[in-house]
Parts: C-alpha cells; sequence; structure tokens
C-alpha cells in the first residue's frame, strides 16, 4: 500500500449543517465550531472543527502504520470494542480488555503473520473530543482513499466471551466475581474512584455491565463501524474488480458472521447526530 498524502484539514469540514442551530442554544464559541462532515461512503457527523487538525494528522500516522505492517506482509484486522466510561463500563477496564483481546487474535493467527489495529491505543485525539470527533475520524480510516475499506482484511468485533476472558469467568457465580474485582480496582485505581465519586459508575452498574451487556451491541462507535463494515462490503458486492469474493471478513466475539448478517444495518451511533 503506498503512503498517503496527509489529508489537508480544510476538507475535513464539508458543510455546516443544523447541528449549528442545534448548538445555538449553548455558547456561541461552541456554535460556531460544530460543523457536518461527511465521508467516502456517506456518513456524516456533527464534529467540532477545532479538532481538524488532530483528525487529519491521526488518519496520517495511523495510515502509516498500517502501511509499515502490509509491508511485513502482515493481514491488517480493525479491532471494534466498546470504550467510553457508558453505561455502567470503565474506560480503563475497556482498554485493558482491548490489549488482551489483541493479543490474543495475534497469537491464535501468529503475531507475524497479522496485525490487529487497537482503537484504544491508536486514538490520540485531544482530550475532550467527542464520540463523533472520534467516529468521524476512524470512518475515514477503515473506508480507505477509494470508500472499499483497501487497507483492511477483517473487522473483529468484540463479545461477552473476550471480556469473559478478561475477568476470568467460569460460569460459576460470575457476577460475584465482577463485583470482587471492581472492590479491589475501585482501591488502586484512582481514575475509577474519581468515577464512582461523579456517578458516572456504580459498583451494581459495573457488575452488571460487565456481565450482562459488555460487548459492542452496547457502544455507539461500534454501532457505527457495524454499519461502515455493511457498507464497504456492499461497494466490494457492486465492484466490477472486486465482488462477493473480495468482502472483507468479519467476526464477532470469535466467530465469523454467516453471510446474510454482512448486509444487515444496525441502529446509528454517532453518525448523523449533532454532537458537541
Amino acid at each position: 500500500m503506498a503512503y498517503r498524502r496527509p489529508i489537508s484539514a480544510k476538507k475535513l469540514v464539508i458543510s455546516i449543517s443544523l447541528c449549528m442551530l442545534a448548538a445555538s442554544s449553548v455558547a456561541p464559541a461552541i456554535a460556531a465550531a460544530t460543523v457536518t462532515a461527511c465521508t467516502a461512503i456517506n456518513l456524516c457527523y456533527g464534529i467540532n472543527s477545532i479538532n481538524a487538525n488532530a483528525i487529519a494528522a491521526n488518519i496520517s500516522r495511523v495510515w502509516q502504520e498500517i502501511a509499515a505492517q502490509r509491508a511485513k506482509g502482515k493481514a491488517i484486522g480493525y479491532l471494534s470494542i466498546p470504550l467510553s466510561t457508558t453505561g455502567g463500563s470503565y474506560f480503563g477496564v475497556n482498554l485493558e480488555v482491548a490489549q488482551q483481546t489483541k493479543d490474543g487474535i495475534e497469537k491464535r493467527l501468529r503475531s507475524d503473520s497479522v496485525w490487529i489495529l487497537n482503537p484504544g491505543s491508536e486514538g490520540n485525539l485531544p482530550a475532550g473530543a467527542s464520540g463523533a470527533d472520534d467516529m468521524y475520524m476512524w470512518t475515514q480510516i477503515l473506508e480507505g482513499t477509494h470508500g472499499l475499506g483497501e487497507d483492511f482484511d477483517f473487522f473483529y468485533f468484540a463479545g461477552s466471551s473476550d471480556f469473559a476472558q478478561f475477568f476470568q469467568l467460569t460460569g460459576v457465580s460470575d457476577l460475584d466475581v465482577i463485583a470482587s474485582y471492581f472492590d479491589k480496582k475501585i482501591i488502586s485505581d484512582a481514575t475509577l474512584k474519581k468515577a464512582v465519586d461523579q456517578g458516572s459508575v456504580t459498583r451494581s452498574s459495573f457488575r452488571d455491565y460487565y456481565g450482562l451487556r459488555a460487548s459492542v451491541a452496547f457502544s455507539l462507535g461500534s454501532h457505527d463501524e457495524w454499519n461502515i463494515a455493511r457498507l464497504i462490503n456492499k461497494r466490494r458486492r457492486g465492484s466490477n474488480n472486486l465482488g462477493i469474493s473480495s468482502q472483507i471478513s468479519i467476526f464477532f466475539d470469535d466467530h465469523a458472521v454467516p453471510p446474510a448478517s454482512f448486509g444487515g444495518i444496525t441502529a446509528p451511533g454517532d453518525a448523523g447526530r449533532c454532537i458537541n
């Protein structure tokens, strides 16, 4: 894969939209920065234009990393996994699960044959960047120059078994195991303690999230990433040079997704929403 020229920050901002109107009730500085930006596969996000340079720089950096790994003869995969502290989950734990999942896939497939792009370690946007900013960046990375996902060979969507492996769940008193993990973690992790003090995580919400809901099914970003994979494969099927045999492989919870699911659309996450 040839190295691409960095994307101009000016090209990131496509059009001022109704998001401007939606933001008009808040501070003028925020309203002025909120714009709609669309990608090659026609997914649009309400992004903050002050992050345009950071988005462009990170797209260029990640493309260089992909090119370096591809030059070593590796297949390239993308890991979709919940990361944000929301709904009872905790960012610090999600980062650890993401890294463990990446390491596990690379070990199983052999690390000199495959490289997994982990968004938890490759995001690098400024603090305060929104989910829309983040997904606008990842959409462009995933879709590639021609909107065909040409830089990727497969997507891996994390599921409950990936989280169960992290917590070493055995199928016996799993919720109690997770609650005990929380009790130990909050003592050593000041950031988790702060999140609890602020009310964004509780012991019971942490237990219930990781025991009952931990998967891409409950992630805004992962919903968008599923739809990105669907759109890319749709475009590949319709390409004279590609077709069904050249679709990008999709895995969910360590299992290959059946053919009928390739075309299934899910509810959008940050795509199309006006988010500051």
